[in-house]
């Protein structure tokens, strides 16, 4: 697998309206029952990815490292950010799955 298949699936939901992006959006969308999965780039701050830790575990959800950096994930996204949410089903699993073959443990 290639970060492009990745990328193309992070696309995806961002297009269907369904990728929700920066930490306070993520946050929100995770207390609001929306967020489906949560991930995050692989070059996000250690004290940002431990507040994310925190607000994810407060909902009993998990959050993934995506083996690509902000600069990467800006090709999909119109601001430079490092947290993510997706809040389809769907869309969520093909993303879980880029994920899982790039990362290979989840």
């Amino acid at each position: 697998m290639t970060p492009d298949k990745l990328l193309s699936a992070v696309s995806l939901c961002r297009k269907a309206g369904k990728l929700v992006t920066g930490f306070d959006a993520v946050q929100e969308s995770l207390y609001d029952n929306k967020a489906v999965l949560v991930f995050c780039a692989a070059d996000l701050s250690a004290n940002t990815r431990k507040r994310v830790d925190r607000f994810c575990e407060k909902v009993g959800a998990q959050a993934f490292t995506a083996p690509l950096t902000q600069a990467a994930l800006e090709q999909v996204c119109p601001k430079r950010t490092g947290v993510f949410a997706v809040t389809d089903q769907g869309l969520a699993r093909l993303v879980r799955d880029q994920l899982a073959a790039e990362t290979n443990n989840l």
